[in-house]
């Protein structure tokens, strides 16, 4: 199993770089950012530094979006580093939420998400591709390698996923529904005539490692990852209105959860003291995230693993940064990786 840090790209730009490279000390291979241009700093101009700063890390974006940016320039963009530091980057996309939304535009379709994947791959790998009904091609890449995950959570997402892309991102860690997302992926990949082995599945969600189980430190470590209810919520909300309420087609175990939500705030999204998430119970945020002494994540983690998880990426947007990461580098990585 791979590891990966996920961070905010808040100012200052060093304290970002210094995280990474604090992460890939600790045997952390990727390093991933959001991409929301309002909320944070330009995660492209930061990776260029990561990429300078570190050896071997990976990074890429969680999750960028066909809308924010033309194709051809979220292709090349990808194409520059790769050319500058040896193909050591991700495009993880999706349909858009807070990029999207805080600049007033909905998401984006999943029509215009699936030829997105293509054509950014496409051209970022030096072949030619149709933007707007031209085709053009970018002449100045040379053995270019840009994998293209995708994020999802309802049916027709993961049908998607499974046909289009080169990994599924999950953006939580339950095992119930990470067993059936990832075999919707994996079914639709072998439906479109693709090996459904060769995706890749990277699980997302918040880490908190705990001295103990006590319970004060337990509850301490839920209130700083509450915020992840929250935010996942937002695309649970557009799976209620598109499927309903009680629908067969989306687990109420993904669902039921968001009956008392009354909104969202995107300036505080992603932030441990977000006051949007008062609706999340703790057992949302035992089943979405990893908390608790090491033992916990490892436990939890051999289950994912077993489910065909190959990556599991930390949000590391609490109040222990470093420690999650030293405590993933000494306990936990060596365990899993062994």
């Amino acid at each position: 199993m791979d590891f990966g840090l996920v961070l905010q790209t808040d100012p200052p730009v060093s304290q970002v770089v210094g995280l990474m490279r604090r992460a890939e000390r600790n045997g952390f291979r990727y390093g991933w950012t959001f991409d929301s241009a309002v909320l944070w700093q330009e995660p492209f101009v930061i990776y260029s530094q990561i990429l300078a700063n570190t050896t071997k890390l990976h990074v890429g974006t969680m999750v960028t979006n066909p809308g924010t940016r033309t194709w051809e320039v979220t292709a090349s963009t990808f194409a520059t580093l790769n050319d500058m530091y040896g193909n050591r980057t991700v495009c993880g996309i999706g349909r858009g939420d807070s990029a999207m939304r805080v600049a007033g535009r909905k998401p984006n379709t999943l029509a215009r998400l699936g030829e997105a994947i293509e054509v950014i791959r496409d051209l970022a790998e030096g072949r030619e591709a149709e933007v707007d009904g031209n085709p053009i091609r970018i002449p100045w890449i040379k053995n270019g390698k840009l994998p293209v995950w995708m994020a999802a959570y309802g049916p027709k997402a993961l049908a998607l996923a499974g046909q289009k892309a080169d990994g599924f991102i999950l953006q939580l860690a339950d095992p119930f529904l990470t067993e059936w997302m990832v075999k919707a992926v994996r079914e639709a990949a072998r439906e479109a005539g693709r090996d459904p082995d060769a995706l890749t599945i990277c699980v997302a969600a918040p880490a908190y490692v705990t001295a103990d189980d006590s319970p004060a430190a337990l509850a301490h470590a839920r209130d700083q990852c509450r915020w992840f209810g929250g935010m996942v919520g937002n695309h649970v909300a557009d799976l209620v209105a598109k499927y309903g309420e009680h629908s067969s087609m989306v687990p109420e175990e993904l669902t039921a959860y968001i009956k008392d939500r009354q909104g969202y705030d995107y300036s505080h999204h992603g932030r441990a003291d977000n006051p949007d998430t008062a609706f999340v119970p703790d057992e949302i945020v035992d089943r979405f995230c990893l908390i608790g002494p090491a033992e916990a994540h490892i436990e939890k983690l051999r289950h994912l693993k077993e489910l065909g998880v190959d990556q599991f990426a930390v949000y590391d947007m609490h109040d222990n940064r470093e420690g999650t990461i030293d405590a993933y580098g000494s306990e936990i990585i060596p365990v899993l990786t062994a």
